[in-house]
């Protein structure tokens, strides 16, 4: 190791701490996979009871579905720096859930049109037609789940 690098210690944030940035930041990127090859996306996200959701916008060829399909455990990852004087002084945070991810089904009650445009914000659309988008609601069923800061 060059002895000239520069480190920042980190430490383990408790339960608490981890569900308050959860709570508080609603976007992270999700990571899927399908055999040897990986998808990242950015998503927004909701986080309530120690569950956590995101609603996606579908098309028929939606590569996001076609990867929750073949994923067998999914990474979420939600972070946050603070701009300071110089990278030295950084500060940040980080917090992983990963599990199974799985569509909730459209009987269930967080499919409720009403809650979702209070949880999420607006679906971003590019050239898709409005017509051909369809909701559709996720869980990642958090089986592991940390944090760290410095």
């Amino acid at each position: 190791m060059d002895p000239d690098a520069q480190f920042a210690y980190t430490r383990a944030m408790s339960e608490p701490e981890v569900e308050s940035h959860l709570q508080r930041v609603d976007h992270g990127v999700l990571a899927l996979a399908d055999s040897n090859t990986s998808y990242a996306v950015p998503l927004y996200h909701h986080y309530e009871d120690g569950r956590l959701f995101f609603r996606l916008g579908e098309t028929p060829d939606n590569r996001k579905a076609e990867y929750i399909e073949t994923t067998e455990a999914a990474t979420y990852v939600v972070f946050e720096t603070e701009e300071t004087a110089g990278p030295a002084e950084e500060r940040g945070w980080s917090v992983v859930a990963r599990g199974p991810i799985e569509q909730v089904p459209q009987s269930h009650p967080a499919y409720d049109i009403e809650s979702i445009n209070e949880r999420f914000p607006p679906i971003r659309l590019f050239d898709e037609a409005h017509d051909e988008v369809e909701l559709t609601l996720y869980e990642l069923d958090v089986e592991q789940l940390s944090g760290r800061r410095n």
